[in-house]
């Protein structure tokens, strides 16, 4: 059943394209009306009563006289009124809480089935979002790509061997990139349970090279599994035909698949492979898988994958190919997203050593070094870059012996490469991109800082009286007065000037919302309470105060979005007899 509205606050939930032009929408034009009513996001409707009546008796039209005062406190009063009919509404409230105020503004939009309750209306919310991200998917090619370039220096330090025989006139190392490797893929939703994808790839290694050309068409059966067809061609290994079914046999447990025909020179190559995994706690992962072909093996391997740390034990036995190995992996809780690693790997080979990092260098791109140290491979460095869906791997062959040298500059050079380029270049071009995105924020929304401008300093001027009131009562019991307040962005006393232009005056908004020797504020911004507005949009903004209470001075600093409660213990400035 669906219905249009023709008025009034609307109690029901948009249709899928409203949902998309909401979350659009969002940021640019939400005003918190919890910030507005002073309460937490939680609460009862008895916080909102006492909070709403408190603000109505403030901003009462009649109270009035001045037509100018009048005709600001009938807007103050309408937007306090207007915030406590969302917020004292269920339903009103699980949608503004889930759109903002725009998902209010429902008038002449077509609307789904009318929901009863707030769950149901986030249930519908969440079921509206899948289907956009699904169209979405169908939008688009999601390409996947990597390059890969290998480079041989091994002529930096072989040269200090002692069997090595330089060549004549030869006076600089010899550095060559001695293979390359190419791959590329892309997606077509063919249908809403049909996706087709295309790849390919191209090698190279010691001026031999191949490629090779797939098409993969995977159809999602059911909730449980999925199925896809491979076919594919190459200059080298000839015609391929592959079939890979993917099915969850319990909530737990899943089981994949796979087999294949390759038809190269050599005759008919078939080949099939058996993987199932179970989850055997909520973090840890356990696999088992058969191969049977080229290279025939049997593993098994226990994964173990938590907030902080990823670890994983895996043993492989195969007549070509046998090994075990163990890899650690520490999760650093910052913004940069570091992690640290290292892995053990022995087998038929020989034994590999490797360790490394990984870091976050913007908002898509991935940067992490590894140095391999190995018997007889020698010592490696790998570079990654991962930008979005595209990789891109620079692996670095120092030397085919063991040298000391090779694996200090391996693991010394690209961190100081590192920090140098990220102190000289990356900070500086983040910052200089924060302020040009910062400038335009500032730009667009001028005239909306305008207007809230405005409104605190009509809002500023209808608590005079009000704050001349409390002020008699709270001195009279040696109660809270607030004597200064600042709110915005501080800075060092040698930028004053800048620091006057960052801040506003809060003293009369604050003393307005002292009730019984005791302020309270809740954990949001508060350039939405009354009387405050944002002097410095898209920057970190804090709170500063200095207040009497008991004959005694004290001065607090606060976090925009920090909860605080007067008095408490903070420094004491002064004290009065």
């Amino acid at each position: 059943m669906s219905f249009k509205i023709t008025g009034g606050v609307g109690r029901t939930i948009p249709n899928a394209n409203m949902a998309a032009s909401l979350d659009d929408d969002f940021e640019s034009d939400n005003q918190d009306y919890y910030s507005l009513l002073n309460v937490r996001k939680e609460a009862t409707l008895e916080e909102l009563k006492a909070s709403y009546r408190r603000l109505c008796m403030l901003y009462h039209p009649d109270k009035h006289r001045d037509p100018q005062l009048k005709s600001q406190a009938e807007q103050l009063f309408n937007q306090v009124h207007q915030a406590y009919e969302v917020l004292s509404d269920a339903q009103s409230r699980a949608i503004y809480d889930i759109f903002g105020k725009k998902g209010l503004e429902v008038e002449g939009w077509e609307v789904v089935e009318r929901k009863r309750t707030p769950a149901e209306i986030r249930e519908e919310y969440e079921r509206l979002q899948r289907e956009r991200e699904e169209r979405r998917l169908q939008q688009r090619t999601n390409p996947k790509g990597t390059i890969s370039v290998g480079v041989d220096a091994t002529d930096l330090f072989d040269r200090y061997d002692e069997d090595f025989e330089e060549i004549p006139g030869g006076g600089f190392p010899h550095i060559e990139i001695n293979k390359m490797h190419i791959s590329q893929s892309i997606e077509a939703p063919l249908t809403n349970s049909d996706t087709a994808v295309l790849s390919g790839s191209l090698s190279t290694h010691n001026g031999n090279g191949g490629g090779n050309i797939n098409m993969t068409v995977r159809r999602v059966t059911s909730a449980k599994g999925w199925g896809e067809v491979e076919l594919g061609a190459g200059d080298i290994l000839g015609p391929l035909i592959g079939l890979k079914v993917f099915r969850n046999i319990t909530p737990r447990c899943f089981l994949t698949a796979q087999c294949g025909l390759q038809f190269s020179p050599r005759g008919l190559r078939p080949s099939c492979s058996l993987m199932t995994a179970r989850h055997l706690d909520q973090n840890t992962m356990g696999y088992l898988q058969w191969r049977r072909g080229p290279n025939s093996a049997m593993t098994t391997s226990l994964v173990r994958d938590t907030k902080s740390s990823h670890f994983t034990l895996a043993l492989q036995l195969g007549v070509a190919h046998s090994y075990l190995m163990m890899s650690y992996q520490y999760k650093f809780q910052d913004e940069e997203q570091t992690k640290v690693k290292g892995s053990v790997k022995t087998g038929w080979f020989g034994t590999v050593v490797e360790y490394g990092a990984e870091r976050k260098i913007s908002r898509h791109s991935v940067l992490s070094a590894t140095v391999s140290i190995g018997v007889p491979q020698g010592v490696t460095l790998k570079i990654k870059l991962v930008r979005a869906s595209q990789t891109y791997l620079f692996p670095v062959h120092l030397t085919d012996q063991l040298l000391p040298s090779a694996v200090f500059y391996a693991t010394v050079g690209p961190l100081l490469v590192y920090l140098a380029i990220h102190r000289l270049i990356i900070i500086p071009y983040i910052q200089a991109q924060k302020e040009q995105e910062l400038e335009l924020h500032r730009k667009s929304s001028s005239a909306d800082i305008a207007k809230k401008k405005h409104e605190a300093e009509s809002a500023v001027l209808l608590m005079q009286e009000s704050v001349r009131r409390i002020v008699e009562g709270e001195e009279s019991k040696m109660g809270l007065i607030i004597l200064n307040a600042w709110y915005g962005k501080f800075v060092s006393d040698t930028s004053l000037k800048q620091e006057k232009a960052k801040v506003i005056d809060v003293t009369v908004p604050l003393q307005c919302l002292v009730k019984d020797s005791k302020l309270i504020l809740t954990e949001a911004s508060k350039a939405g309470l009354p009387g405050f507005y944002d002097p410095c949009v898209g920057e970190e903004k804090s709170l500063k105060l200095l207040y009497q209470f008991r004959g005694a001075m004290h001065q607090v600093i606060s976090a925009d979005t920090e909860s605080l409660r007067l008095p408490k213990q903070s420094h004491r400035i002064e004290s009065e007899s």
